[in-house]
């Protein structure tokens, strides 16, 4: 059994597909977070026919309290993170004239909420520690809004906002955050294949040089 331990939040067969492959075949041990159990199922058998040690817990990364259930029986269980990555999404389409409260804040609730209540409850065992990874996908919306995304235009420039804060305040504790920020649409044998944008959360574990890669081509 590795000591090494990442934790996924919001898995499913895209990005965190590749980014669990990846950390998995370097040692890791997983722990796989979403809520639909049978999809967790599937990313679990899948990455175990691959011989890495993987595990699912069902959470919903929109409630706080859920989160907190599943971090306390991923320490009690599994140990202490070694690093998170938060990949959980969600994306209203609407016009901002006509974009909702109610799907604005949804959508805010999982794309930045959810992302700090979730890097809550690993900062404090990796201060203890003095490291720590701290991983998020981003998306271009981020940094070119869209009209018709513009809900998840401003969470995700929430989310990096987020995610550079966090990084100013935690580097000197040891603990290193960055996000992965995509600028295109994720799909398999293309230049935005999960493997490949995996191998860049990897270079943000490995290398901790920066706390974003901008994901797109040259």
């Amino acid at each position: 059994m590795s000591n090494l331990l990442a934790v996924i939040v919001g898995a499913g067969p895209g990005v965190s597909a590749g980014v669990a492959r990846k950390f998995g075949k370097n040692g890791f041990k997983l722990v796989l977070l979403a809520r639909r159990q049978e999809s967790l199922d599937e990313q679990v058998a899948a990455l175990k026919n691959e011989n890495i040690e993987a595990y699912g817990i069902t959470a919903d990364a929109s409630q706080s309290e859920s989160l907190k259930s599943a971090f306390t029986t991923i320490q009690s269980e599994y140990g202490a993170p070694n690093v998170l990555v938060y990949n959980a999404g969600a994306n209203s389409i609407n016009d901002p004239s006509v974009l909702t409260e109610q799907e604005l804040l949804h959508d805010f609730q999982i794309n930045v909420v959810g992302a700090l209540n979730s890097a809550q409850q690993v900062i404090p065992e990796m201060i203890e520690r003095k490291s720590g990874t701290i991983l998020f996908t981003g998306g271009a919306l981020a940094l070119n809004p869209v009209v018709s995304r513009a809900s998840a235009a401003i969470s995700k420039a929430g989310l990096r906002n987020l995610t550079f804060t966090l990084a100013e305040e935690l580097a000197p504790k040891g603990i290193h955050v960055g996000t992965v920020t995509i600028g295109g649409v994720v799909k398999a044998g293309t230049f935005f294949d999960p493997e490949a944008i995996a191998d860049a959360f990897w270079s943000l574990y490995e290398k901790r040089e920066t706390s974003e890669i901008v994901f797109k081509p040259e």
